[in-house]
């Protein structure tokens, strides 16, 4: 939660860092300039995925998770006390862009050993719903810093947001870095150690091994992309309310506050679904469901927009479509062999999260400037949808128990 904390708060203050780093002609070219830089984090994400996703499956999950933990801490602390651009000039820029790339470095190889330990720890029985509590942890994250900036506004002038309020949200995040440090210390470690481990995986190969699963990898892949553009375009909206519905700030980050909020119920609740009823029911029915409300629920948002569309909307939304995913991660997990679970896990979340998550908002903001049409964002979140409902139908079911039998 600390790590995506530091990571997603950026995206709720791309206004604002936008001024401060990326002064344009233009509300919409700083913008641009402010969120391709947001996308800059995630070019590094495969790398990080690929170097500490091995290093957890041959070294240890915890080392790894350690590691990556202190990067992105490091990383947050550049971003909170590097002066604008106003004082320091080119340099600002350059400096964010640099921490922006450690920052998906580091997150890269976090959901992978992650994942990987939350399996390795559970009881088969509960094994999604462990697992869920890493998707859990993201919407934690996303709305702790979706708290916090509507905190920030309620408290603050516009002027001193964009001066120095988004640094404190910032600072929170590495203030949080020696607890979480902490933390990660105690853990028990679950891959073997010494000699066997490290043989068997240096044997076997990831890449050997990978090719024989290369179906539900290319499956989850595509699941992935779908839940991505999802949750990015989900993010943006509190950026889609102020820009494009002018929405008063603090309703804009109300929104991302309910809508993450409901999501952690989500994706717990998807958790315990998939571990009663199996993995596959509880992905495609919910996929449906956002399949059929989406443009819908986007009509009534720009038809009428204000608190109560944007609130039960986008809480809905985000609610049922936050059950599909806990459910995947599960699958996934379960479908790797221990030997090369970490560092396959890592590497295909971090491809799809830098391929679609590193670009959604931009594309969101692209089709919104050259269609002029506020529905815009639907039509993305529809193609997405849809991809991934195929994609889960043609994963396998991999529940070991179902009942809690």
């Amino acid at each position: 939660m600390l790590e995506f904390y530091d990571f997603i708060t950026y995206s709720f203050f791309a206004i604002q860092i936008g001024h401060t780093f990326f002064p344009a002609q233009s509300e919409y070219g700083s913008l641009m300039l402010s969120l391709a830089t947001f996308g800059a984090g995630f070019i590094t994400r495969p790398i990080g995925g690929i170097v500490l996703g091995i290093y957890s499956d041959r070294i240890g999950r915890r080392p790894a998770m350690l590691l990556s933990f202190a990067l992105m801490g490091s990383a947050i602390i550049v971003i909170s006390i590097t002066p604008s651009y106003n004082t320091i000039g080119l340099a600002a820029p350059i400096i964010v862009i640099i921490a922006r790339m450690l920052q998906g470095f580091a997150l890269g190889g976090e959901v992978g050993p992650t994942t990987a330990y939350l399996l390795e720890i559970a009881p088969p029985e509960r094994r999604a719903l462990v697992i869920s509590l890493q998707p859990t942890s993201q919407e934690i994250a996303a709305t702790a810093g979706a708290l916090v900036g509507f905190i920030l506004t309620q408290t603050m002038t516009p002027a001193e947001l964009e001066s120095y309020g988004w640094r404190i949200a910032f600072l929170i995040g590495a203030i949080a870095l020696p607890f979480g440090l902490w933390m990660r210390r105690t853990l028990p470690e679950t891959i073997p150690q010494g000699e066997s481990g490290a043989r068997r995986s240096e044997e076997s190969g990831h890449l050997k091994l990978a090719r024989r699963h290369g179906r539900v990898i290319a499956l989850a892949l595509m699941i992935l992309a779908s839940g991505t553009i999802s949750t990015y375009v989900t993010q943006y909206m509190t950026t889609y309310a102020q820009d494009t519905l002018h929405i008063a700030p603090s309703v804009a980050f109300a929104t991302s506050l309910v809508s993450n909020g409901l999501q952690i119920i989500g994706a717990l609740l998807g958790g315990w679904l998939a571990d009663r009823y199996g993995r596959k029911p509880i992905m495609i029915a919910p996929q449906i469901v956002v399949l059929l409300f989406t443009y819908p629920t986007f009509l009534w948002i720009v038809g009428a927009p204000g608190g109560w569309s944007l609130l039960f909307g986008f809480g809905a939304l985000s609610l049922i479509g936050s059950l599909p995913f806990t459910a995947f991660y599960a699958t996934f997990t379960e479908a790797l062999p221990q030997a090369i679970r970490g560092g396959v896990f890592a590497t295909i979340y971090a491809v799809a999260i830098a391929s679609f998550g590193g670009t959604a908002q931009l594309v969101v903001t692209w089709l919104l400037h050259i269609s002029g049409n506020p529905l815009a964002p639907a039509w993305y979140l529809l193609l997405a949808a849809a991809v991934g409902l195929l994609a889960m139908a043609l994963m396998p079911e991999t529940a070991p128990v179902k009942g809690g039998k």
